[in-house]
């Protein structure tokens, strides 16, 4: 009872500070751990090898390996120490680092800053606002592509900053939920498929894809669930859904992408160019209606519906398995 007590407090705190950037975030340790260690490992894959590709893969492999089993435990293990300090010092540390975790506040005030550039018809300040939140180029991007980005990184972004962190809260607390954040910070700095990244990042890319399978369709159905309560198209969500849920590169991204794009009537995905170059990828959705700035608003109220009714499915079945055990 006392983690599910634990992690409702963390999101009332999430909902109502959002995240304390005043603060070092544990993620950016594991950012630098992952910088350094790899760094460290890359010097014995000598690119003038022909087994290069090989040892990068193997090198990868040990960074993924040390850094999201390294995170687990020093988390599980400052927590053990606080404990033997005082039972509540462990507590409010793993309240605190539960509270970091969940980014739903996070998403909605990153997000806000692209709406508010839109409404007050400033293009130029939208593109840098967004460019923050996406990895393609965003320079000549017009005012509906910019408020489709938003929207996409919000309705993705609802499964590994929202609903995944909240599915390995429920199961192991805060190690586990942190050392999937390392999974997550693994594959935003070395899963990219391109010369310096596509064999040292080969094993973090898949590994996030395992951890983020189930709670990405956990967040889709959760989400439509979401539209359906808030009176969006629920019915064109789930039609979307079953035809688009596989339309990305990644085998989870597209299944909040797609309710989101039902739900509201746009059309997201398509051909992108990240740095300097155009990468083709299929669309999600159809163009019923116009994608502008108020989308974006609509897609925050879908990511946080989602997390109400994630939380309280999580919740009856946690208390059933507390009182049958």
């Amino acid at each position: 009872m006392e983690r599910l007590a634990l992690i409702a407090m963390a999101i009332l705190l999430d909902f109502l500070f959002g995240d304390p950037y005043w603060m070092y975030h544990p993620v950016q340790l594991i950012g630098k751990a992952i910088s350094s260690l790899k760094q460290f490992l890359l010097r014995f894959c000598s690119r003038e090898h022909g087994i290069q590709k090989r040892k990068e893969i193997v090198a990868g492999g040990i960074l993924a390996f040390v850094i999201v089993v390294g995170t687990y435990f020093v988390t599980a293990g400052i927590l053990l120490f606080a404990g033997k300090i005082h039972p509540l010092l462990a507590v409010i540390i793993e309240l605190f680092w539960m509270y970091q975790i969940l980014a739903a506040k996070c998403l909605k005030t990153e997000s806000d800053k692209v709406y508010r550039d839109l409404k007050a018809g400033d293009l130029a300040k939208a593109r840098i606002s967004i460019s923050y939140l996406v990895g393609r180029d965003t320079k000549a991007l017009s005012e509906e592509e910019v408020a489709k980005a938003c929207v996409e990184t919000v309705a993705e972004n609802t499964t590994d900053g929202v609903i995944a962190p909240l599915c390995y809260l429920f199961l192991g607390g805060a190690p586990l939920a942190m050392a999937y954040k390392a999974v997550n910070t693994l594959d935003s700095m070395v899963g990219y498929r391109n010369e310096e990244f596509e064999y040292v990042g080969k094993i973090s890319a898949k590994l996030d894809d395992v951890v983020n399978y189930i709670p990405a369709r956990i967040a889709a159905f959760t989400m439509l669930g979401s539209s359906f309560l808030l009176r969006y198209h629920s019915g064109q969500a789930w039609k979307t859904y079953k035809r688009d849920r596989r339309a990305h590169l990644s085998p989870n991204c597209a299944q909040t992408e797609a309710i989101a794009a039902g739900a509201l009537g746009i059309e997201l995905g398509g051909t992108h160019d990240y740095f300097g170059k155009p990468v083709v990828k299929p669309t999600i959705g159809e163009a019923l209606t116009i994608c502008d700035a108020e989308k974006i608003r609509d897609a925050q109220k879908l990511m946080f519906g989602c997390l109400g009714v994630c939380f309280l499915i999580f919740t009856v079945i946690y208390l059933l398995c507390y009182y049958l055990h």
